[in-house]
């Protein structure tokens, strides 16, 4: 019969030598990485998806929800996420949405 003592042994020998392989293949990758990036021209810059160290802004989608209610100034919207000001503003006062779909 094992003892927990000569468990915790087995763990922490188990743990040396995972740590010790984990250094040997980190440096191996490192490496590699290192290799690739000189091959490639590349730069830590390029890695973090910058060009000349500045992020880029996140953009709006290039296809929008098309607009399927419209207000009495000319305001749309789409029907997704929450209700605009002017519409619920407008329900509040007795009015019902489906009078302003397009």
């Amino acid at each position: 019969m094992t003892t927990l003592s000569d468990i915790q042994k087995q763990i922490a020998q188990l743990q040396q030598q995972a740590e010790d392989i984990k250094a040997q293949e980190h440096s191996k990758h490192v490496q590699e990485i290192l290799d690739k990036m000189a091959a490639y021209g590349l730069t830590v810059a390029d890695l973090q998806g910058r060009k000349g160290g500045a992020r880029k802004k996140a953009s709006r989608s290039a296809n929008p929800a098309p607009a399927k209610f419209k207000g009495p100034n000319g305001e749309t919207w789409s029907g997704r996420g929450l209700m605009p000001r002017w519409l619920s503003s407008l329900v509040s006062q007795g009015r019902r949405k489906e009078e302003f779909a397009i």
